[in-house]
C-alpha cells in the first residue's frame, strides 16, 4: 500500500513538472530529458514511472481532467438549489478560472494530439465524458431542487459544452477583462441561461 502511494506521488510530481516545462517551452518541445532536468533527476528515474513520452501525455491528460473537474465540482458553486446558484455555475464555466487551473496553450496542444494518437484520443474522449457527467449531475441537482424543469438533461449538457468549448477558444483571443472580452462572455452566459426552463 505504501509503495503504491509513493508511486502515485512520484508520478504526480513528474506530470506537474512535465506541465511546467510544456507551459514554458511548448508541449511539442517538452521531453523526458527536459522533465528530468526540471526536477534535477535522471532520465532513467522519469522512465521508471513513464516508459514513453506517450505515457506521460496520457498522465498529463488525466491531470487536465482533475484540474477542470475542480471548476465544475468546486464547493464554490455550492448546491445548485436556486436560480442564482445555477447562474453562478454557468458564469464559472465561461470564466477564465479554467486558465488559472490549466494553461490554454498546453490544453490546445493536447487537444491537437487527438487527431494523431489513438490512445490519446481515447483518453481525451474519456476526459470529456467525465466532465459532461459532472455537469449533468449538477443539472439533475438543479431539477431535483425545482430550479429548472428541462427534461433531456443529457442533450442540454452536450449543447452547453459545445457553447463552452467554442466560447473558450474564441475568448482566448481577447485580453481578459477587456470590454470586448466581457461583452462576449456575457453574451454566452445569457444565451446559455436561456436554455433553462424555470420550474
Amino acid at each position: 500500500m505504501g509503495r503504491k502511494r509513493l508511486t502515485d506521488v512520484r508520478q504526480k510530481e513528474i506530470i506537474k513538472s512535465f506541465y511546467k516545462v510544456a507551459k514554458r517551452i511548448g508541449l511539442e518541445n517538452a521531453s523526458i530529458a527536459k522533465v528530468a532536468d526540471e526536477m534535477g533527476i535522471s532520465n532513467g528515474l522519469v522512465m521508471h514511472y513513464f516508459k514513453t513520452r506517450d505515457e506521460l501525455l496520457i498522465g498529463l491528460n488525466e491531470y487536465i481532467l482533475d484540474r477542470h473537474m475542480h471548476i465544475i465540482a468546486s464547493g464554490d458553486n455550492g448546491g445548485v438549489d436556486t436560480w442564482d446558484r445555477l447562474e453562478k455555475l454557468v458564469e464559472n464555466l465561461f470564466s477564465r478560472k479554467w486558465n488559472r487551473y490549466f494553461d490554454d496553450g498546453v490544453f490546445y496542444s493536447c487537444y491537437a494530439l487527438i487527431y494523431r494518437k489513438k490512445d490519446f484520443n481515447e483518453s481525451f474522449r474519456k476526459y470529456l465524458e467525465e466532465l459532461h457527467t459532472v455537469l449533468k449531475d449538477k443539472l439533475l441537482e438543479a431539477r431535483a431542487h425545482g430550479v429548472i424543469c428541462n427534461e433531456n438533461l443529457e442533450e442540454l449538457t452536450e449543447i452547453i459544452f459545445a457553447l463552452i468549448d467554442g466560447a473558450y477558444y474564441y475568448l482566448g483571443m481577447f485580453t481578459e477583462r477587456s470590454a470586448e472580452y466581457e461583452k462576449q462572455e456575457k453574451l454566452y452566459i445569457r444565451h446559455t441561461m436561456s436554455l433553462f426552463r424555470k420550474a
